[in-house]
């Protein structure tokens, strides 16, 4: 604007100035005398005007440049912002993700023997037990979800692989004391004797081993520790089938769980099932109730691990026959760290009747010994030696005999 009014004003006063010299005899007239401008100084002043009106065009130009490369400067900020804030938040799901995973695996030589003959399960290989892949989201301090995945491989027990969805629930975690998930998860038993017997990897604990129980279900868990962790405790109601068999049923399964930390390490814990084992559809009527009680002292702190397990179940295989049975079994367990390189010694001994009722004199004995070996962090060997007898006063005598290098990794 300040510049089309200095062109105007200077076009007016060259406008006055050619009055002048058109009308030399009102000019002289005039009380003021102003000087005349010859013809050379006015096409000099024309000049001037065109030069200027030039830079004026260039400086408009200039502006108008600015003005887009603001405009632009402006959008690709806003730009980079929008994916700035795109990252933080894939950085926040990243971060409030954890990817976890677990492997046991063997190579081992198996001598089994079915009425002194040799079975089809007798052999060397190559066995990935288990591959425990697991996702946990954190939505905020209360809220959480998990997806753990179960994969397994025996060469000795089939030819396939199977895949199963271990874990797969939803956490509020609204205290230290209390904290439910819904759908599959631990049930209260037998993760946490794993916890304390340490060596899952080579065998599992006396009541999964013995297919007494289960480590998963779906259904409702809650749990928690009171009394500054004196105290903890587990309830879960679940379908009963198993975390491999999501079926539905008439009823549901509970389990519980509560145990007692008299001091940093040591725990006695009681535990009990009751339930249908998740057979009682619809169509199917069952006659009997699986119940199971169980029983466990232990002590795992530093280099050293010791503690026995004892269970008493009834009906856990008669659910849906007329008969009824009992069954009842105990394990022992010890692990000794053995100097300062993390290498351990370890060794275990159950012993079962299974059929209290209908076959007496039906026994499982088993026992381990050996030594574990730590690569590095998350990374261990044990070279072990395990039997396993089951045997009655009639028909049954299955004898298992196996030796070779188990080993778990963790991440």
């Amino acid at each position: 604007m300040r510049y089309n009014m200095l062109t105007t004003a200077i076009a007016a006063g060259l406008g006055l100035a050619t009055v002048f010299v058109a009308n030399p005899v009102r000019a002289a007239n005039a009380s003021t005398q102003p000087t005349a401008v010859t013809a050379e100084q006015l096409q000099d002043l024309k000049a001037q005007i065109a030069s200027l009106q030039a830079q004026l065009d260039t400086l408009q130009q200039r502006t108008d440049a600015q003005s887009d490369i603001n405009v632009a400067t402006a959008q690709s900020t806003e730009a980079a912002q929008a994916t700035q804030d795109k990252l933080d938040k894939l950085a926040k799901v990243v971060n409030d993700t954890q990817l976890n995973g677990k492997m046991f695996f063997d190579m081992t030589n198996i001598d089994q023997q079915d009425n002194g003959n040799k079975t089809s399960a007798s052999g060397t290989g190559f066995d990935v037990k288990r591959f425990y892949l697991s996702v946990t989201h954190q939505f905020d301090p209360t809220w959480s979800a998990n997806l753990t995945t179960d994969f397994q491989y025996s060469s000795s027990l089939d030819s396939a692989a199977d895949i199963y969805v271990k874990k797969a629930y939803l956490q509020g975690k609204f205290s230290d004391a209390f904290v439910v998930r819904a759908g599959s998860a631990d049930l209260p038993w037998i993760p946490f004797a794993e916890n304390y017997y340490g060596f899952r990897y080579v065998e599992n604990t006396l009541t999964d081993r013995l297919k007494f129980g289960t480590s998963a279900d779906w259904g409702v868990h809650a749990g928690g520790d009171l009394a500054g962790k004196k105290v903890n405790y587990a309830v879960s109601m679940v379908n009963g089938a198993g975390y491999k068999n999501p079926t539905r049923s008439n009823s549901m399964d509970v389990e519980g769980r509560v145990g007692f930390v008299p001091f940093d390490g040591m725990v006695v814990a009681v535990g009990a099932y009751s339930g249908k084992l998740g057979k009682d559809t619809q169509n199917v009527d069952t006659l009997h109730t699986a119940q199971r009680g169980d029983l466990m002292v232990a002590y795992a702190k530093g280099p050293i691990r010791v503690g026995g397990e004892y269970f008493n179940a009834s009906n856990w295989n008669n659910v849906l026959t007329a008969a009824s049975d009992k069954a009842d079994g105990y394990s022992l367990w010890g692990s000794l760290g053995l100097g300062s390189g993390g290498i351990t010694a370890f060794a275990r001994y159950d012993r079962s009747n299974l059929s209290k009722d209908l076959d007496p004199s039906l026994t499982d004995t088993y026992y381990n010994l050996g030594v574990e070996f730590p690569l590095r962090k998350g990374v261990k060997l044990a070279a072990a030696y395990k039997h396993d007898q089951r045997k009655n006063d009639t028909a049954v005598d299955l004898k298992t005999q196996e030796f070779g290098i188990w080993g778990e990794v963790a991440f």
